[in-house]
């Protein structure tokens, strides 16, 4: 794979995708490729990318595939319960409105009205069948679920009390099973959010009981209910599902491979459960649609099963064209139709529209991180699991969800809400959306909603209510371009959807003049800061639900409002660091623009956090007369490099000197010709400006390379890498460069708010931009972060999760590197693993030495980081998701003190971190570097150095322990008149 026509090929790629050896002459392997030859191997790189991708696909599937263990307990567990049924014992004839028999055991409907006409018994299923996924060989672990459809005598029957019969015989069934030794516990539920469709879950007792559920589905006798019932104007229960996928099984091999990755790449993406899902069934009814169409073929494998799978959803708008199983279909009546092979079943009817462009959404993304070489797609498409929280930039959750009801009303859903036996939720939720996606408009790219999940309860307890199930959340993809806009302008006065805008508005559209003269409507929204205007898209929601819907604002969350108060703080450094820049980008200029330098300047380049938006609190402006000044004032550092010429020494001590002489030169020049104060010393040149400080350091290309240069005892000239070249490398080349590359990137994917909230727990801040900045540039599976929330949640999901032992983490800034390099670089890792930092962080510019991570962190303090984020991710992801209002805000008050005396804060505690470093071999010291003040220390397993060690003799022998005593003692000196108490836990030492 390699595009050096000098390396020799070690094979070619067949037709069939398969590396073979081949020969060249000497001619031709000194000949430069052709274009032909160029796409031959960019055709072999991926093949071979398909490779390891088909490879990984066909472990995960013996990953998820059920053991023979585990296929002999749901066996057994089957036939236990079949035989339990079969012996059901047949009653005497009641009301149907009579459930005293029932005796401990509750009906899973809604009996409403409480008397009606009728008669009903219990007696043995006509029919117990093994359906679904389990037979159909598409089950996959952890969750395994196994379908008894139990077919009710039609002797109990009468099509106009079939939902209410068919209740009562489940719960007697309940009943019947609750003597059985062989369950454990019995529980409701609904099939995909249908409270008609009740189901009864089984699990086994012991130590198998997470392992299996049984789930009991009861089913109308054949031709119980005539086929033109089902007519999409006809309002019935509908037709068993099953009809005709297993014959379609049988003609493809791979059909259970291909419809089990398509469930795994379901499931983590949240899709596969709930009202309105997209659940296994629907898999494998669309993998039989692809067969009976030739859109796959039958001796296709599960891979291209799956890819043909992905394309198919990803380019077929189901909205505009649906598709259908059955040679005659009834008409459209839904928004999205698959119709079954009876050709009167809409497989999609209670799949929202929004739904299903989530669907096609995440399919087309994942085709786009398949063909990519440089992204681990096996891991992106079906390892990473896709939570809302993490997925989409904002949600929101609308909770106390009875106040649907309202909306039904208002909104005039009478009809709708028939349709949907009472379920308010289920009714008001598509009309809802489509009213947000109407004012939301090109704010988003996409909106979602989560699908309200299947309820659960005691078949002892009545069904729960629909206003007690979980809010409901909306996720948002931000459109930065418009998203945080206060403005929203609408037609003109004159124009006939004038009247269309104000109806939507209400009293917030008002007539407004605009500088290109026109007059038109619009809504003007709040929002001075970029914090505030963060907040514009939850006013929008707010005003358009209660104005439409009758939904008041406290109904509405902003999931992450808990964090809004540090969003601000953050938001404050950001538009600091807008200032800071404006105030270098004009020093810039000033420099480029001075005349008299003895040589000119060859670049200007900035190296401070500030400068490319990633610091928490940048430098604050010096405070104008009568204010107090500051204890610490941050310099801002800038590179300017000068020109390479013969006028430069060769010699180290003497490009120090000349250096020097340019910072004095410098000062003078910007004082005599721009009216700056300037203070010059040997290594830097003070400059103010703005009421900042930049520090201005003089650079010339050449001399890491100097310093490197040494003269042998025979005068032979040798090159030796050093600390000191290394520094200064870095000082003004690599971090000039990632300054300037963040820089350019933060102007248009809003770094800063991540990168904001990155953890200092030994991680050098360059190295936290560089794992944030990968979150932007590979986001997969995701698309890029555009909100401090997400960015943050994935930064912890990412060093929680990431392979340091085994991967580099690339970071390719500017696209500079091809698929051939980044094999190359995961080689030289793999090669040179053990001498390598334990975090390797990889750019185009240091490919093989990952300087930022070179001194740390260590082993031990990398799982620490590990550690302490995979934890953070699990608190906060529970605290966000959570209806409470958690206790994580502080006062507005007390933030502005806190940030006034940050600096100083920071200071004396770093101060005193360096002070106790003396003992460092005894102990690790950690401290929070925006404004904590407390400094915890980690004793270190036992060590054989003597400092700080006193000598114990215990039974003749002499050992060397710490000396803790005399240590703290120390700390108590060194701390004097700054550490207010030492907070000693010795139930917690090992020393």
């Amino acid at each position: 794979t390699s595009n050096d026509p000098k390396r020799k090929a070690k094979g070619t790629v067949s037709d069939d995708g398969v590396l073979r050896p081949v020969k060249l002459s000497k001619k031709e392997l000194y000949k430069a490729p052709t274009v032909e030859q160029l796409n031959q191997l960019k055709e072999a790189e991926y093949l071979f990318h398909c490779s390891i991708l088909k490879m990984q696909m066909e472990e995960l599937l013996k990953e998820v595939a059920l053991s023979e263990h585990r296929k002999k307990l749901v066996d057994s567990f089957v036939l236990q319960v079949t035989d339990f049924l079969q012996c059901v014992p047949k009653s005497e004839v009641v009301e149907l409105d009579d459930i005293s028999w029932l005796s401990g055991v509750e009906v899973p409907f809604l009996l409403v009205p409480s008397t009606t006409k009728g008669k009903f018994h219990m007696e043995p299923p006509a029919s117990i069948s093994l359906v679904g996924s389990y037979p159909l060989g598409t089950c996959v672990k952890p969750k395994v679920s196994v379908d008894l459809a139990v077919t009710i005598p039609a002797s109990i029957l009468h099509p106009m009390q079939y939902p209410r019969k068919r209740a009562l015989y489940l719960a007697g069934l309940a009943r019947h099973l609750s003597f059985a030794k062989v369950v454990c516990s019995l529980h409701y539920s609904c099939l995909h959010g249908n409270r008609l469709r009740p189901v009864l879950l089984l699990k086994p007792p012991g130590k198998d009981s997470s392992k299996v559920t049984i789930r009991i589905l009861v089913i109308p006798p054949p031709d119980f209910l005539k086929p033109s019932h089902f007519h999409p104007q006809k309002n019935n229960i509908r037709t068993e599902w099953f009809t005709g996928v297993a014959d379609t099984h049988a003609q493809c091999p791979a059909f259970g491979e291909g419809v089990a990755l398509l469930k795994v790449w379901l499931r983590q993406r949240e899709l596969d459960q709930g009202a309105g899902c997209f659940c296994g069934f629907h898999a494998s009814m669309l993998m039989a649609y692809l067969l009976s169409t030739h859109k796959v073929g039958k001796t296709m494998n599960p891979y291209q099963l799956l890819r043909n799978a992905l394309h198919f959803l990803a380019s077929t708008d189901l909205t505009e064209n649906g598709i259908t199983l059955s040679r005659n279909p009834d008409s459209k009546a839904h928004s999205l139709v698959f119709v079954d092979p009876s050709g009167h079943l809409n497989l999609l009817a209670d799949m929202t529209a929004f739904t299903y462009k989530w669907i096609q959404h995440e399919a087309s993304l994942s085709l786009k991180f398949w063909d990519d070489p440089t992204v681990d797609g096996f891991h992106a498409l079906l390892m990473t699991p896709k939570s809302m929280l993490r997925t989409y930039d904002n949600v929101f959750k609308l909770s106390s969800l009875v106040n649907l009801q309202t909306s039904c009303k208002k909104l005039l859903l009478l009809n709708e809400l028939v349709d949907h036996s009472g379920n308010y939720v289920l009714t008001a939720l598509p009309f809802i959306l489509s009213l947000l996606q109407q004012g939301l408009g090109e704010r988003i790219h996409l909106l979602a909603h989560s699908l309200p999940q299947d309820p659960e309860w005691p078949v002892d307890s009545a069904p729960p209510k629909h206003k007690d199930q979980p809010p409901l959340s909306i996720g948002l993809l931000l459109n930065l371009e418009h998203a945080p806009s206060v403005l929203e302008r609408g037609p003109p006065a004159d124009n006939p959807k004038a009247a269309e805008f104000r109806q939507l508005w209400g009293s917030c559209s008002e007539l407004q003049r605009f500088q290109d003269g026109a007059i038109t409507e619009a809504v003007l929204w709040s929002g001075n800061s970029i914090s505030h205007r963060r907040f514009v898209l939850l006013k929008i929601i707010a005003h358009l639900l209660e104005l439409h819907a009758d939904i008041p604002k406290s109904c509405i969350r902003f999931v992450g409002g808990q964090l809004d108060i540090v969003v601000k703080i953050c938001t404050t450094g950001e538009e600091e660091s807008l200032k800071v820049v404006q105030s270098y980008d004009d020093l810039s200029k000033k420099l480029w623009q001075l005349k008299g330098l003895p040589l000119s300047i060859t670049s200007v380049q900035d190296a401070h956090q500030a400068l490319r938006y990633t610091q928490v609190f940048p430098p604050v402006p010096l405070p104008k007369e009568n204010k107090p000044c500051p204890y610490y004032i941050t310099p801002i550092k800038v590179i300017v490099h000068m020109e390479g010429s013969g006028k430069w020494p060769s010699e180290h001590m003497a490009i120090r000197h000349v250096k020097a002489a340019f910072h004095i030169c410098l000062g003078e020049l910007l004082c005599k010709q721009h009216k700056y104060k300037c203070h010059a010393t040997p290594t830097y040149l003070d400059v103010w400006k703005d009421g900042l400080v930049f520090r201005i350091q003089v650079a010339y290309h050449r001399e890491p390379q100097i310093l490197r240069e040494s003269l042998t005892p025979e005068g032979m000239l040798i090159y030796r890498d050093n600390a000191e070249a290394q520094v200064l490398e870095l000082e003004t080349l690599h971090k000039p460069f990632l300054t300037s590359t963040l820089h350019g990137y933060s102007t248009y994917i809003n770094m800063q708010n991540t990168l904001s909230f990155v953890l200092a727990s030994d991680i050098r801040e360059e190295a936290a931009d560089l794992l944030v900045a990968s979150l932007f540039l590979h986001p997969a599976p995701f698309t890029p972060p555009s909100s401090p929330q997400v960015g943050f949640l994935r930064f912890l999901h990412l060093l929680s999760t990431f392979d340091w032992k085994n991967n580099p983490l690339i970071v390719n800034l500017n696209g500079k590197l091809t698929a051939a390099e980044h094999t190359d670089i995961k080689n030289d890792f793999v090669a040179s693993r053990e001498a390598l930092p334990s975090m390797f962080i990889v750019t185009h510019n240091d490919k093989k030495v990952s300087v930022w991570t070179t001194e740390a962190p260590s082993v031990q303090m990398l799982q620490r980081a590990v550690m302490l984020a995979a934890e953070s991710l699990r608190v906060l992801e529970t605290q966000l998701d959570s209806d409470q209002k958690q206790d994580i805000r502080v006062s507005s008050s007390i933030v502005n003190l806190y940030y006034a005396n940050v600096c100083s804060c920071h200071l004396f505690v770093f101060n005193l971190t360096v002070s106790f470093e003396a003992f460092g071999d005894l102990a690790l010291f950690f401290y929070d570097p925006y404004g904590g003040t407390v400094i915890a220390v980690l004793w270190k397993p036992a060590t054989s150095l003597m400092n700080a060690h006193r000598v114990e003799v215990n039974d003749d022998v002499a050992t060397t322990v710490p000396n803790v005593e005399a240590i703290l003692q120390d700390f108590r000196i060194i701390g004097e008149g700054l550490v207010k108490k030492f907070d000693l836990r010795t139930e917690k030492w090992v020393v």
